[in-house]
């Protein structure tokens, strides 16, 4: 039977494990939140235990044409799913929204916060990018911020960097400021990205968070194919970088037969 609450959430299961963690994302640069929780999703197995219905976030602003016939408007998909350590009886509710509301995230950041503490959850997740001139070649760090200072000892046994001072914009960073509001322990964990890279997709960035975050877990999930896929992400970004760096010398260098010829005077 689903469960409807406050007319914007609707839980088709309400599970009640021994202790439960929840991870949240949304789209963010090179979506390294959205692939870490996609790829939880489908290597664990979770199963879809409710939504949050779009209407109230979302504003749809045209339509998708197949083969010349108009679709029905489409809102973004905003879900919760659920899986269970069998050994430990210990849960993971994962958030997953493919797409961040152009205004209301305060208001359907609680709404998923309402979800959480129904469901008894002790701790959030978020993820983010770190934007920094790592280069596409090096081994991206995590970085880390929590909400309550005797979270900081943990993410330091995991060799997290501690930045001290930064701003996470977007909801994958509000997501723990709200969780702050209410009390609720939270772990923010980024994924170092290249300044020129922000444009696609750095599945490098989410190798690196998933091995911290499964890590602070406790799970165990292969990570083989986002590693593979990591891996062919860096011919892309080679490409790239070729190309920032053409750039960036076409823009701050003048050949010489290019010059005023009274310049010399």
């Amino acid at each position: 039977m689903k469960e409807k609450t406050k007319g914007t959430i609707r839980l088709h299961r309400r599970p009640r494990p021994k202790s439960c963690s929840m991870f949240v994302s949304w789209p963010g640069i090179g979506d390294v939140s959205l692939i870490v929780a996609k790829y939880l999703k489908e290597k664990s197995g979770a199963v879809e235990i409710g939504e949050i219905e779009p209407i109230n976030f979302f504003e749809p602003v045209g339509v998708t044409v197949e083969d010349n016939v108009v679709e029905s408007p489409r809102f973004p998909e905003s879900k919760f799913y659920y899986w269970q350590d069998k050994e430990t009886g210990k849960g993971l509710v994962l958030f997953i929204g493919e797409e961040q509301p152009s205004s209301k995230g305060y208001e359907l950041v609680n709404s998923i916060l309402d979800v959480a503490q129904k469901l008894k959850v002790e701790r959030i997740y978020s993820c983010a990018a770190a934007v920094t001139r790592i280069h596409h070649s090096e081994e991206p760090k995590v970085w880390g911020v929590a909400t309550k200072r005797e979270l900081i000892g943990e993410l330091s046994k995991c060799n997290v960097i501690l930045r001290g001072n930064l701003r996470i914009a977007g909801l994958n960073g509000l997501v723990l400021g709200i969780a702050k509001e209410r009390d609720i322990e939270g772990i923010c964990l980024l994924g170092e990205v290249p300044t020129y890279g922000t444009q696609i997709a750095n599945p490098k960035a989410s190798l690196a968070v998933l091995e911290v975050l499964t890590r602070m877990l406790g799970i165990d999930i292969d990570l083989t194919e986002l590693s593979n896929l990591a891996k062919q992400t860096d011919e892309e970004m080679e490409f790239i970088a070729k190309r920032a760096t053409a750039e960036f010398i076409g823009r701050f260098t003048e050949p010489i037969w290019e010059q005023d010829e009274y310049e010399e005077e």
